[in-house]
């Protein structure tokens, strides 16, 4: 063990007590524009975007475990603190943590873009795992823009950016903006689904860029942002659900898109 590093035993330590509130008040996240990444990968993630931390911890177990302290010792920080287990047990919201976690910086107010193409709108998504599911479906397919409206859950929040296994870091995020303020600025077709649109998704011309709009997992698109879409699509379900997870129908689309535009390039550079 590091001994410039000093081992961190007490709950009352007052680091210790910053990443308690931390991982479990969000009025702390958003009043000090930090939140947590728990976990090797998520760390990782955000070492490998070019992030540095403004702190770093790890407990003593994972301190001695070959692969977390070169993690620990390659991820750029402004602090680091080596904890002891049970202290890391606490401050992490994971059943089984892997001992390593860094307080980063989250970003502010974006300024909405003059002009945008490929893009999300999401309105009222309220469940983290959803969002995260989603966000991670976004920078999988190659999106780059997603608008969160008012009243959505917090895209940095600890459950959020879990879900999302590293996407934010990929990802531009707009939060809290009113759609109304998108339309002039969106350069592609706006599309949302619902349930009796004459097109499937199958069926719909994609190529091309899409602003893709849905909406909260109960209630769907409000009528004012559904007013937004030039088209609408919907997804077939032969089956007997009723509908789907708003984080399913969003990769179904999505990777429709980019299934569509994909094909339409490999046929441009056919012979």
């Amino acid at each position: 063990m590091d001994t410039a590093i000093r081992l961190i035993r007490s709950r009352d330590n007052a680091q210790v007590k910053r990443l308690l509130r931390l991982a479990t008040s969000s009025r702390e996240r958003r009043e000090t524009g930090t939140t947590i990444l728990d976990g090797a990968h998520l760390v990782e993630a955000y070492w490998k975007s070019g992030g540095t931390a403004e702190v770093l911890a790890a407990s003593a177990s994972a301190y001695a475990d070959t692969r977390l302290r070169a993690l620990f010792d390659q991820t750029p920080a402004h602090a680091r603190l080596l904890l002891a287990d049970d202290l890391i047990r606490k401050i992490s919201q994971v059943v089984t943590s892997s001992g390593i976690l860094a307080v980063v910086r989250t970003p502010g107010a974006l300024p909405l873009p003059d002009a945008v193409d490929n893009c999300l709108m999401l309105e009222g998504i309220q469940d983290p795992g959803n969002l995260g599911s989603i966000l991670r479906s976004a920078a999988a397919s190659g999106l780059r823009h997603v608008f969160l409206s008012p009243g959505s859950v917090f895209a940095w929040a600890p459950k959020v950016v879990r879900a999302g296994q590293g996407a934010h870091f990929f990802l531009s995020i707009h939060e809290n903006v009113a759609f109304r303020d998108m339309r002039a600025r969106t350069r592609a077709r706006v599309i949302a689904t619902e349930p009796e649109a004459r097109a499937s998704v199958f069926e719909a011309d994609l190529r091309g860029p899409v602003a893709w709009m849905f909406g909260n997992e109960g209630a769907g698109l409000s009528v004012q942002a559904a007013a937004l879409a030039t088209e609408r699509v919907r997804i077939p379900m032969p089956g007997q659900a009723e509908s789907l997870n708003v984080a399913a129908a969003v990769a179904i689309c999505l990777f429709e898109q980019m299934r569509q535009n994909d094909a339409t390039r490999e046929i441009s550079a056919s012979p």
